[in-house]
């Protein structure tokens, strides 16, 4: 349980001045929040020259019986630093909209936390704030625009900047604005997203540094003229209103772990409907202050690691030296199709059958050069012989399945997982190259990635999705890499089929310019870029107790 500040057990913090200070970050490059989480000035570490090891945490395909990649990143991170291994741990910001929908929180688990719990999963730093008014005042400058006829002249019918909120709201979904009369603008279609799937939130994360982030926002389309040009944030001035809403949001934040290990968390793009990374700027840091920097991509390998790879990593020129690719004998189990409530009865025929999900996530990690090791986060249902099995079974792919307990033991429960990662990572082994090269078709892209990662037969694509990629290549954006949006929970499109599917045809419903991000977005199925609450939302759970503090978090 949590007790004052969201401190787990008998856990007692250090100062973030000090946590800052053993990085070899000086007083004026940090700006306290408090005391027990800062950000770091946007030129603290520009003057130093060393460079770590980027180690990416990923997973096999989520399921309701859990995983824990963020808790194994956080359980490896300290496992790095008890065997003298100067470590950074690189996450993401959690949304208000799963903390209160289907997670209840992400900060880790148990023994493997990142806090203060309650304020990072809460407002934090006010970075996702930040995030949501910038978009919104670019939505209302650019419905301004059209109302006073400014030029460029925008057409009303092909405004295609939408508003976003934190929050899952299907009700926003889809909406008409500006009725009431001509005082309150021309009535249009158009919706909300969520903040984490916005082109604002991927800007700030992607971005180098402030003028880079200026340069990015300028680039976003929000519509087209009659004649069908392209209006840019630039051409309707709100380019610099953006930058001073995201002015504070830009540096990232330091926190620390349970054991005091430095966490940089910073931005929060999902990997569902995004591209799943947390921010360039927070990585680079990390790589100049510590030997190691352990971060981690949304969900499985399928959707955070193949974005991860394929736009952070090659806009950013990150070079990861391994991988760890997380997994659960239960969560196997469940895709050799065991029901949830069987979960705890040894089943070695689904174990071996699910294990078909794990393989093609290593398989896939290894598509891109970087070499790779399962961490399996071990619950108390687990049975020897499972073990021995998956143990076994990974073998058989070249690759070794290491028992982790860092939710029950802390890093002293990841110590092995970290030698071995450590191991791979010196040796320098990696080769890293991104799936697809710059100069391919935007579909051809698409399908690269359908039948190469999510073991689809081929791409379908309504006339409407290949007019308007084959627009994009015309317009000069055909060198850009592509966000592919689909469900979480399995290869294909349909979240029901678990394993690993194959044959399928990824079916492509819309496609999105994302210009200042620097990629395509294309959905494919019926995902959604904001989500609705589920029949029991997580919000239920939450409540202040009667000292004033948070009770409702998942893992602690």
């Amino acid at each position: 349980m949590t007790g004052e500040n969201g401190w787990v057990g008998a856990a007692t913090p250090r100062p973030i001045m000090e946590i800052a200070s053993d990085l070899g970050l000086r007083p004026g490059d940090v700006h306290a929040y408090g005391a027990w989480k800062a950000k770091i000035a946007a030129d603290a570490t520009g003057g130093v020259d060393s460079e770590g090891k980027l180690v990416l945490v990923t997973a096999i395909t989520p399921t309701p019986a859990g995983e824990g990649k963020t808790t194994t990143s956080i359980g490896l991170g300290d496992a790095l630093n008890r065997i003298g291994r100067k470590t950074v741990i690189c996450l993401r910001e959690p949304s208000l909209g799963p903390c209160f929908g289907m997670k209840g929180g992400a900060t880790g688990g148990g023994r493997a936390q990142v806090v203060p719990v309650e304020d990072i999963n809460l407002h934090f730093t006010g970075d996702f704030h930040a995030i949501t008014s910038a978009n919104n005042l670019l939505a209302a400058l650019v419905d301004n625009h059209v109302h006073f006829g400014a030029e460029p002249a925008i057409d009303p019918r092909r405004v295609t900047w939408r508003r976003v909120l934190d929050m899952n709201d299907r009700g926003l979904r889809d909406i008409v604005t500006g009725l009431g009369g001509t005082a309150n603008g021309a009535p249009r279609e158009t919706g909300f997203d969520i903040t984490a799937a916005s082109e604002v939130m991927a800007i700030l994360c992607l971005a180098e540094d402030r003028k880079d982030l200026e340069t990015r926002l300028g680039r976003i389309v929000v519509g087209e003229t009659r004649d069908r040009k392209l209006v840019t944030a630039a051409d309707v001035e709100a380019t610099g209103a953006m930058a001073v809403l995201l002015r504070d949001a830009l540096l990232p934040n330091l926190v620390q772990t349970l054991e005091r290990t430095p966490a940089l968390i910073h931005g929060g793009p999902f990997a569902n409907i995004a591209h799943g990374c947390n921010s360039v700027i927070a990585t680079k840091a990390g790589l100049r202050l510590a030997d190691y920097v352990v971060t981690e991509a949304g969900f499985g390998a399928d959707l955070g690691a193949e974005k991860f790879f394929d736009i952070k990593c090659r806009q950013a020129g990150l070079r990861p030296a391994a991988a760890v690719v997380v997994a659960t004998i239960r969560a196997l189990k469940m895709h050799g199709g065991v029901a949830l409530a069987d979960l705890r009865r040894e089943n070695l025929g689904a174990l071996e059958a699910g294990f078909a999900n794990l393989a093609r996530h290593v398989e896939n990690v290894r598509r891109f050069g970087v070499p790779a090791v399962v961490a399996v986060n071990e619950f108390a249902s687990d049975t020897p012989a499972e073990v021995a099995l998956l143990r076994d079974l990974a073998a058989g792919i070249g690759v070794e399945a290491i028992r982790c307990t860092h939710f029950a033991d802390g890093g002293a429960g990841a110590v092995a997982l970290a030698e071995r990662v450590a191991a791979l990572a010196d040796a320098g082994t990696a080769d890293f190259r991104p799936l697809y090269g710059s100069d391919a078709p935007l579909l051809d892209k698409v399908r690269t990635i359908a039948t190469s990662i999510y073991g689809a037969a081929d791409v379908a694509a309504d006339r409407k999705v290949v007019e308007r990629l084959r627009r994009f290549e015309e317009l000069g954006f055909g060198h850009l890499p592509v966000c592919i949006a689909k469900t979480q929970y399995s290869f294909s499109t349909d979240p029901h089929r678990k394993g690993a599917p194959s044959g399928h045809v990824l079916t492509l419903r819309e496609a999105r310019l994302s210009a200042g991000a620097g990629f395509v977005v294309v959905l494919a199925g019926e995902i959604m870029t904001m989500p609705g609450l589920p029949r029991v939302p997580a919000a239920k759970d939450f409540r202040l107790d009667d000292a004033g503090d948070v009770v409702g978090f998942a893992g602690h």
